[in-house]
């Protein structure tokens, strides 16, 4: 069974940097995108950064200049590098997942998020 969990979040103030990661675990045949979600109290999900396999990274607007996400394809881990952080950055962080567990079948998995608190 595939597993995806988060690891990283903490408090820091803010224009501090933090780095997420999430480490992807159990049977599987291919990962074929990564990508860093979060969600603020009373807000909906929203995408961060996305890392497709073999592909070009991209980040949402709030993120471009200050986040960067990477893969360590060989551990299948992915980062977040985060700096210069704001009050408005504060989450919950997510980790997501498009793996195939065998060819042809392709499923979303979500790790359990990590709480990234920016103080102002």
């Amino acid at each position: 069974q595939v597993q995806l969990a988060e690891s990283g979040g903490d408090l820091v103030q803010a224009g501090g940097s933090l780095r997420l990661s999430c480490r992807v675990s159990g049977s599987l045949f291919s990962i074929n995108s990564m990508s860093w979600y979060r969600q603020a109290p009373g807000k909906q999900r929203e995408l961060v950064a996305s890392a497709p396999t073999g592909g070009n990274s991209a980040y949402a607007d709030s993120a471009k200049g200050r986040f960067t996400v990477s893969r360590d394809n060989a551990k299948n881990l992915m980062f977040l590098q985060m700096s210069s952080l704001k009050p408005e950055d504060t989450a919950v962080y997510y980790c997501n997942g498009r793996i195939e567990v065998a060819p042809g079948m392709e499923f979303d998995y979500w790790g359990q998020g990590t709480q990234v608190t920016v103080s102002s």
